[in-house]
């Protein structure tokens, strides 16, 4: 099959698609988890303190992120429906909306992160000693946000039209960026020996500032290739940019608020969860707040690889309920779910069996990989039920569904996870074990209430009742 087969085309399987979209997306998940190795690997090898800093930032990177990125799914959504109804001209003029809010995201969100960029760490409450270093790491990243949010617009206007390996091959190049980036910018200059031969590796010894760099310039550079794919690939989201009304569509705009403001708020709630969960770690000390950095950083590696099932949910449902054909996007809803919990539920098993080497490949402190190592075999038990979370998210933004996975996050993190994790470790002062059984307990809890919404079937006509209302 090709990448450019329609993917309604009924004489295809339900799962051939899904794995058609979902594989490239899976490899691009394992190329980011890998980016997120190398960072942390890297920038671990300085220290505790070093690993910290960047910790402290990644809560609220999240948070920014996953607000920018659901407004470009709107847009994905919409456009995917486009495209299964066959208006060529709606998709065009969508797209170029989308790049009206591009523009305007880019302006606020960036003068914003950079105006707090060194209150951050006194907010979350960080030691003195990491202060500096975590301001200076989000100063940077702040710098790159408008191709941040370029890059989460163009990946899901993309991949709504099927395709999902231009953001694949674009991450590979970026991965390999960042590694030489992060090798010159990170630590000294130095003597290398390789294949029996030694020579002298430059280095500009920026530490912490060097992977911030590093990261932002890879990101730049990944926005730039998915812009490049739009502009010259021949596909169904090629639009004119030059000559033709660019004009606010107020119409579109609705859609877009009504689809993306519930996945907003979902974001919102899950990472500022996030990010009062690195507040609650903070008070466990230095090496708590690495050793969950890193733990989190680890269990990526089971969860991100399934957002392929949950991307190609998205665009065959909107696509499959653009056409008016039910029963498809129920096929592809169905099949989707049951890859993604075979697949999450193998790589649970790996999380616990491989706790310790996984940590043990982003930091030498001992004290650090005991502790991170705890608490992997911990989460790993929840992995069946993140995975019913994930997948079905996806399949619900394809329908026009996101106001009760917004309610179920508000239900799971604040009510199963903050609330006895704030009990449990400021008043009877438990270790960092105990705040990972309470966020084994919300992706439990999150699971099956979103599988309920699934099982009850609704959700094919929220379209008809909630957007084009």
């Amino acid at each position: 099959m090709s990448r450019d087969v329609d993917l309604l085309d009924q004489s295809h399987s339900p799962t051939k698609v899904i794995w058609l979209l979902a594989w490239p997306v899976v490899l691009d998940q394992l190329f980011t988890t890998l980016l997120q190795y190398v960072d942390s690997a890297m920038v671990g090898s300085l220290g505790a303190v070093a690993t910290a800093a960047v910790g402290a930032n990644s809560s609220t990177i999240w948070l920014v992120n996953g607000l920018m990125y659901s407004f470009g799914v709107a847009f994905g959504v919409l456009v995917a429906r486009h495209i299964g109804a066959g208006e060529k001209e709606a998709v065009g003029h969508t797209i170029r909306q989308a790049f009206i809010a591009i523009i305007a995201f880019s302006v606020v969100v960036t003068t914003i992160m950079r105006s707090i960029a060194f209150k951050l760490p006194y907010i979350i409450g960080v030691d003195e000693s990491v202060a500096h270093d975590a301001g200076l790491y989000m100063s940077y990243i702040a710098l790159a946000y408008p191709f941040t949010i370029l890059f989460a617009y163009m990946a899901n206007l993309l991949r709504s039209s099927g395709d999902t390996q231009s953001p694949l091959i674009s991450n590979i190049i970026t991965n390999v960026a960042n590694i030489i980036g992060n090798t010159l910018l990170i630590f000294p200059t130095r003597e290398i020996s390789l294949f029996g031969s030694t020579f002298t590796l430059y280095g500009a010894d920026l530490g912490v500032q060097g992977a911030a760099i590093a990261t932002a310039g890879s990101t730049v550079l990944s926005a730039l290739i998915l812009f490049s794919v739009f502009l010259f690939k021949d596909s169904p989201i090629k639009t004119r940019l030059i000559g033709v009304k660019w004009g606010f569509d107020w119409h579109i705009f609705k859609q877009v608020f009504r689809l993306g403001t519930p996945l907003a708020l979902e974001r919102a709630t899950l990472n500022m969860g996030q990010v009062a969960m690195t507040m609650i770690v903070t008070r466990l000390g230095t090496v708590a707040l690495a050793s969950h950095h890193l733990a989190i950083t680890a269990e990526s590696l089971t969860y991100l690889p399934v957002s392929g099932f949950s991307i190609a949910a998205t665009t065959l449902v909107a696509q499959s309920l653009g056409a008016n054909n039910k029963p498809l996007a129920r096929q592809f809803a169905r099949s989707s779910l049951r890859g993604g919990i075979v697949l999450m539920s193998s790589a649970g098993v790996l999380l616990y069996l491989l706790s310790v080497n996984l940590i043990g490949l982003l930091t030498r402190d001992v004290s650090v990989i005991t502790l991170g190592s705890k608490v992997l075999r911990i989460v790993a038990f929840a992995q069946p039920f993140f995975a019913m979370s994930i997948v079905i998210g996806g399949i619900l933004r394809g329908a026009g569904d996101t106001r009760w996975p917004f309610i179920y996050s508000i239900i799971g993190m604040w009510g199963v996870r903050l609330i006895p994790a704030i009990i449990l470790s400021f008043f009877f002062v438990l270790p960092l074990e105990v705040v990972w059984l309470c966020m084994v307990a919300d992706l439990t809890v999150r699971g099956l209430l979103n599988y309920y919404r699934y099982h009850k079937g609704t959700w094919v006509h929220a379209w008809d009742k909630h957007i084009a209302s």
